[in-house]
């Protein structure tokens, strides 16, 4: 399965402590309306670190239920234990997702050999395309573009999610795969920026709210070839990825939802509600934008 497109990561709503999944539900239809090309459940922005293994399961079942066919799940099954990343990639395979999203195991900082084993093992032990994720901000470690080539070599192991936030990762993973090992940019604002070093998608938070500019520059660049349109559609959505950014995500991305009026303005400890000062700002990029529906 070869990836390529826009992939919304999505949130989980919750209501009172519990997933909301009317909102879920609301927020698929959504997304599958604005014809985006896959929806990513439980990975960062879903806040999967503290989602029970229950409600991880219970949020992929909805997701590929409600997406339906015409749109590619991947799931979000890591985790700093290579034992439970099998186990929740199983499941996710169980659920009917088509691919998992593996980040890079954390806190306890694995070599890249270490990685590499970690990779290696997933890719064996279960049947399902995986997509590789790079967040060295969130992990602790970065995984070299020499060792993304050795994994690309693997069975079973389809594509990166790079968010480095190196722009020179993307092109030295590229250059080492002959280009032809999908790379999906991990960060809303380098994505035009690794779409010219050979980035053939992006997995986005601000896609959330507006899933429909995201794959319009997405096509602009790689499908249109207009690179000056690309330029200008980047440009119109500077706002939203300078908001969507302003405290850790997915704070900012959920408190937009609210005041889009698709969801409770809820995360789980320990993240909190926006400053007051992150919530202004916010509130007026989308006010500009025509996009706030309540206060």
């Amino acid at each position: 399965m070869t990836l390529r497109g826009t992939y919304t990561a999505l949130v989980t709503p919750f209501r009172d402590g519990a997933i909301d999944e009317a909102a879920l539900k609301e927020l698929i239809d959504f997304q599958v309306r604005e014809e985006i090309d896959g929806i990513v459940p439980c990975g960062t922005t879903g806040e999967a670190s503290t989602l029970s293994y229950d409600e991880h399961e219970r949020v992929i079942d909805l997701t590929v239920k409600w997406a339906g066919k015409g749109v590619t799940v991947i799931a979000g099954t890591g985790s700093n234990s290579t034992k439970e990343t099998v186990e929740l990639t199983e499941i996710a395979k169980s659920l009917g997702a088509a691919m998992a999203l593996v980040v890079a195991p954390y806190y306890n900082r694995p070599t890249q050999e270490g990685m590499y084993l970690h990779f290696k093992k997933v890719a064996e032990e279960v049947d399902i395309p995986l997509v590789l994720y790079n967040i060295p901000g969130r992990t602790g470690v970065n995984m070299q573009p020499d060792l993304v080539a050795r994994l690309a070599r693997i069975p079973g192991i389809a594509a990166i999610k790079e968010a480095s936030g190196s722009v020179q990762q993307a092109a030295d993973i590229a250059r080492l795969t002959g280009g032809k090992f999908p790379i999906l940019s991990g960060d809303d604002n380098l994505f035009l920026p690794m779409m010219s070093v050979g980035a053939v998608g992006v997995i986005s938070v601000v896609s959330n709210i507006l899933p429909g500019r995201v794959k319009a520059l997405e096509q602009a660049f790689l499908d249109e070839k207009d690179h000056k349109k690309a330029l200008e559609l980047h440009l119109g959505l500077t706002p939203f990825f300078q908001a969507m950014f302003i405290e850790t995500n997915p704070v900012p991305v959920k408190e937009a939802l609210y005041h889009m009026g698709m969801i409770e303005k809820e995360v789980r400890l320990p993240l909190c509600n926006l400053s007051a000062g992150s919530s202004d700002f916010l509130k007026g990029v989308l006010r500009n934008s025509g996009l706030l529906r309540r206060e």
